[in-house]
């Protein structure tokens, strides 16, 4: 047995792993690389693998990190099964015709403007690409065995990190070998912490956070504390939201703001169709989460939902104080990108990102303190105020992570670890080696590692 790290390595994007049990080769999520340029020419390489050869795909979870590169997966020649839990599918078919679209939409704008190198300007793939992929989508219940070949099966444990995510199992020729995906954390305002596991040979361990303990402030109060000083300076507060986990977490605590009366009774907006979407199906599957359906109603009711684009252009006329939610988490692209350029610029204004900021985005540059971002090829000045909701974060840090791997009974055989930055990945193995004695590494990118 055979893993190829194909993503996921030196980034928290991209993550593929190939699983080859000499059989019927899997490959364990599907990725876009996102972020800094030389990741993102990734995407447009050919994977170095025969497609031919993958019997199927198995998702931890729909967030395009994991999910994004299905479309061109298909489109190369992929022609397999692609497994994932019930509500990964459901979000998925939200958020894979949502990428083709941006990516459409920003080919077009690109062409029409002149400011891309290339000529024309093409997307990665359509929304034609990505509607054939979901064809390819076969949901199963959590637990339920998954026959990968002859020799493999394969099992899909909550991991706690967003609706649907999963950590993936998978047991092969007397092996057991943990794709750990996005672990959630064990107080998360909405989801319900990841599945304990007590024994595996093999553990594919992300690391996000390994360098980092999240705030122990309650996040529902640092939510007030910055929407309350940017209202009432009568500030427009952007908040650039994951539509998928972020953007229901914020809906249900400015709910819980609103309904104390601990925040000030402003106009808020929910602009991104696909959180709109997103947040309808935490009904369907309440099961998975914490709320109520009086709490999911709330979080429902709180915003007034914004379609389509007209509706999201008159936003950036309005003035304060208001609160707009909208996507993407980390501005690499969408509707948010167009109220950045109405509202960074004027200080009494608040942009408040709510989770990881990837290196190489604009939302790493602008928590970083960066006076300009680039935007549709103009350089729009950030003048606003700039926040991060430190306590915000559907990722385990660190000793979360640690208080997790104590439910081993034993030291796993190898512990690889993924989806880290450099410095996060390696803090990470020194946390692990220094709390428990046990020994990990991190792979390199297309690095092969034997599970014998």
């Amino acid at each position: 047995m055979e893993l190829t790290f194909l993503g996921g390595t030196g980034t928290v994007t991209g993550s593929k792993y190939l699983f080859d049990d000499g059989e019927a080769p899997a490959l364990i999520d599907c990725g876009l690389f996102q972020g800094f340029k030389q990741l993102r020419l990734r995407n447009w390489q050919p994977l170095p693998i025969d497609l031919r050869r993958i019997s199927s795909v198995v998702l931890t979870h729909a967030h395009i990190d994991h999910s994004g590169y299905l479309p061109l997966l298909v489109k190369n020649g992929f022609s397999g099964r692609v497994y994932c839990s019930k509500a990964t599918q459901e979000l998925c078919e939200i958020l894979l015709p949502d990428s083709a679209h941006l990516q459409e939409e920003e080919a077009r704008f690109a062409n029409k403007r002149g400011f891309s190198k290339h000529k024309p300007a093409l997307p990665l793939y359509t929304v034609d690409d990505a509607n054939r992929a979901l064809k390819h989508l076969d949901p199963v219940d959590f637990d339920e065995p998954i026959r990968l070949s002859a020799a493999s099966s394969a099992r899909l444990l909550p991991a706690g990190h967003i609706l649907g995510a999963a950590m993936i199992l998978i047991e092969s020729a007397g092996k057991r070998v943990l794709f750990s995906g996005d672990l959630g954390r064990p107080n998360d305002p909405i989801m319900r912490p990841p599945t304990k596991v007590e024994a595996v040979d093999v553990l594919v361990l992300e690391s996000t956070y390994g360098n980092r303990r999240h705030s122990p402030a309650d996040p529902e109060l640092e939510l007030a504390s910055h929407l309350d000083r940017a209202l009432s300076r009568g500030g427009v507060v952007v908040i650039p939201a994951f539509a998928v986990g972020r953007a229901q977490t914020l809906l249900h605590l400015v709910a819980r703001l609103k309904g104390h009366g601990k925040i000030p009774n402003v106009p808020i907006y929910l602009n991104s169709p696909m959180a709109v979407d997103a947040t309808r199906i935490y009904h369907t599957y309440r099961s998975e989460h914490r709320l109520s359906v009086e709490e999911c109603k709330a979080a429902c009711q709180v915003a007034e939902f914004v379609n389509s684009p007209e509706a999201s252009k008159e936003l950036n006329l309005k003035h304060g104080p208001m609160i707009i939610i909208s996507a993407s988490g980390m501005a690499t692209g969408g509707r948010v990108l167009h109220h950045l350029k109405a509202f960074a610029p004027d200080p009494k204004n608040l942009i408040l990102f709510s989770g990881f900021q990837a290196g190489g985005t604009r939302g790493a540059a602008m928590v970083g303190g960066a006076e300009t971002v680039k935007i549709h090829g103009d350089y729009i000045p950030v003048r606003a105020e700039v926040a991060n909701l430190e306590s915000l974060s559907g990722h385990a840090d660190y000793a979360e992570i640690l208080d997790w791997l104590k439910s081993f009974r034993k030291a796993p055989g190898k512990i690889c670890l993924t989806h880290g930055e450099p410095a996060a990945a390696d803090a990470m193995r020194k946390h692990i080696e220094e709390s428990l004695g046990w020994e990990s590494f991190v792979p390199d990118y297309l690095e092969k590692v034997s599970m014998t």
